[in-house]
């Protein structure tokens, strides 16, 4: 993790910190160490026991104490830690936010576990073509690359109940483009209601019949008719979004072994979308 990347991160934990109550005695490790300790050794794609080590930290990031491995593990889990990495992602995801257009994208990623491991949290669900037990990562992206919503579910949760919960927390504005596994009249009217038109990919029917159908998916239909299909194709950005999130060193990878269990796996990659953000807020200062 180069200095500047790091110093981008620790600059945001620092400012999050700030703005969280604090309940209780001040603790002898204070919670901004425990969270740089977690956002540093997935950084370098290793488990809790490795941050504990003081072999492991260089003159980017050399803490002048370091809590017990047993401590670490308690203290990353408690209610305001998660919250700061939360704040971080959130801080980081809403740099230039007023520089973004008006077209948003939603998509999924799922993340396979094998299928002899013994995690209660995964699931079976349908992912890249087939199905897959593991855990999916949904996202509500903007055009500047940042996701600025994401949540992480087992792989059986339907993709239309965690859309409406993603427009219900982030209210995205304009046009929301997504995938065929989004297509729902009542999602279409959901995020109608919430100011966002939705347009998918539609079947050939679409607008026919004698039921009555969602007039928000009617004029999605309209947009398809007149032109929506260029337009649509702006939707290619979010896995091109996904693409780069993967593609550095410390990127969001494949589930590695340690990972397991929803809480784990949500806070790993909620961790790999922060360095990811961070990455990009680097570069853009550069240029």
């Amino acid at each position: 993790m180069s200095s500047q990347l790091w110093k981008t991160v620790y600059h945001a934990i620092r400012m999050v910190n700030r703005s969280i109550p604090r309940g209780g005695r001040r603790p002898t490790y204070p919670d901004t160490l425990i969270v740089a300790m977690y956002l540093w050794s997935v950084g370098h794609d290793r488990p809790l026991c490795w941050a504990a080590d003081r072999a492991n930290y260089t003159s980017v990031f050399r803490p002048r104490g370091l809590p017990s491995r047993s401590q670490f593990c308690r203290r990353i889990k408690t209610d305001r830690c998660q919250a700061i990495l939360r704040g971080v992602h959130q801080r980081l995801a809403d740099v230039d936010q007023g520089d973004t257009t008006w077209i948003a994208f939603m998509d999924g990623r799922g993340f396979r576990v094998h299928d002899h491991s013994t995690d209660p949290d995964a699931a079976t669900g349908y992912a890249g073509g087939g199905f897959a037990r593991g855990y999916r990562l949904h996202a509500l992206a903007r055009e500047n690359g940042r996701f600025m919503g994401i949540r992480v579910t087992p792989m059986n949760v339907s993709e239309k109940t965690v859309a409406r919960e993603l427009i219900d927390e982030q209210s995205p504005i304009g046009l929301l483009l997504a995938d065929q596994g989004y297509e729902s009249g009542p999602l279409y009217d959901h995020a109608q209601e919430r100011g966002v038109t939705l347009m998918t990919p539609l079947s050939k029917n679409a607008g026919g019949g004698h039921r009555r159908q969602s007039r928000a998916r009617l004029f999605a239909k309209k947009l398809w008719d007149f032109g929506g299909a260029a337009l649509y194709k702006r939707r290619d950005a979010i896995e091109r979004f996904f693409g780069q999130l993967s593609a550095f060193g410390g990127g969001l990878a494949p589930l590695p072994a340690w990972v397991r269990r929803l809480e784990r796996v949500d806070r790993w990659i909620t961790a790999k979308v922060i360095i990811y953000h961070a990455r990009l807020l680097v570069r853009e200062n550069v240029a």
